[in-house]
């Protein structure tokens, strides 16, 4: 089509270049939508003439984001591809656009920070550090090029690789293809998050629920223990071979510790469920974290968290 309209590649790279910003704007409420929203204002004014489309392409983009910051960039080379044929008078409606963005962020999320913070960033570090302690300026110009280089490469290619993928994409909407992509994306990203509920939600009761005075043997008697380091050395070997319970005479069973027996993580994953509840019926994300404030803040008062 002669008049169809593209994006050049000065287009996708002035969307990649504000891409480095995405955290710029980071709020509670829809964590990373504003910077999302800036990287895709370039292609946004490319795409649409009339100020009213270019409004509505804004508030699609200001929904709920959040994602590893630098995996946002094969997010955005796929939704460049759907918002050109969107332009271009393909029926793709917004709810596709933000589906393909919410089946995305959640797997590319648990992919980031492995790949970077734990991985590309720690040994980069330590070559640089080992170059500078033995006294060469190399070290941090090093670190600095290297990570540079790599981040900007990774940003760029990334995005030039969703971008290709979103146009097949967008131009099999009636075979299914976005459906069967989004739906995959969720499945992984469920998994994922799962799998990290248990590192990253930290949810104790404290409520006794029994105390055994436990048997000669069964503790430490800190009273008859040798003094100096033999007395330490002692206590090392029987705490080691008994466990936490052998310091103390008395054992005291918290609520917690029986719900641990019973399904570990088990307050942690239900936690994480109300709050997906919450945010399935409408409730603000604000409104949530506040509430969480208080309730740790009322069970610490009250002692039973």
């Amino acid at each position: 089509m002669a008049d169809r309209i593209i994006l050049s590649k000065k287009d996708r790279l002035d969307v990649c270049f504000r891409n480095q910003y995405t955290q710029g704007s980071w709020n509670y409420e829809r964590m990373q939508n504003g910077g999302f929203c800036f990287a895709m204002i370039p292609a946004i004014k490319r795409l649409y003439t009339n100020k009213e489309d270019q409004a509505a392409a804004l508030k699609r983009h200001l929904e709920f984001y959040n994602t590893h910051p630098y995996l946002t960039a094969p997010v955005l080379g796929v939704v460049l591809a759907l918002e050109e044929d969107k332009a271009n008078g393909a029926q793709i409606d917004d709810t596709a656009i933000q589906g393909v963005k919410v089946g995305m962020m959640g797997p590319l999320a648990g992919v980031g920070d492995p790949a970077f913070w734990f991985t590309v960033r720690p040994i980069l570090g330590a070559l640089g550090a080992s170059l500078a302690m033995s006294g060469s300026i190399m070290g941090p110009i090093l670190f600095f090029v290297a990570w540079n280089v790599i981040r900007w490469a990774f940003l760029w290619y990334t995005q030039e690789f969703g971008y290709k993928v979103g146009s097949n994409i967008a131009k099999d909407l009636s075979g299914g293809l976005l459906g069967k992509v989004t739906e995959g994306a969720s499945i992984l990203g469920m998994f994922i998050i799962g799998a990290l509920v248990e590192r990253w939600v930290s949810i104790s009761f404290t409520p006794v629920v029994s105390k055994i005075t436990q048997s000669e043997g069964a503790y430490i008697d800190w009273n008859s223990l040798p003094s100096g380091s033999e007395g330490v050395k002692e206590a090392l070997t029987q705490y080691s071979s008994i466990g936490a319970t052998a310091l103390d005479q008395v054992k005291v069973t918290t609520l917690q510790q029986n719900l641990d027996q019973l399904i570990p993580g088990l307050a942690a994953v239900g936690l994480t469920l109300l709050c997906c509840k919450l945010l399935k019926n409408k409730v603000s994300p604000i409104v949530i974290i506040l509430g969480l404030f208080a309730f740790g803040i009322i069970g610490r008062v009250l002692n039973f968290m």
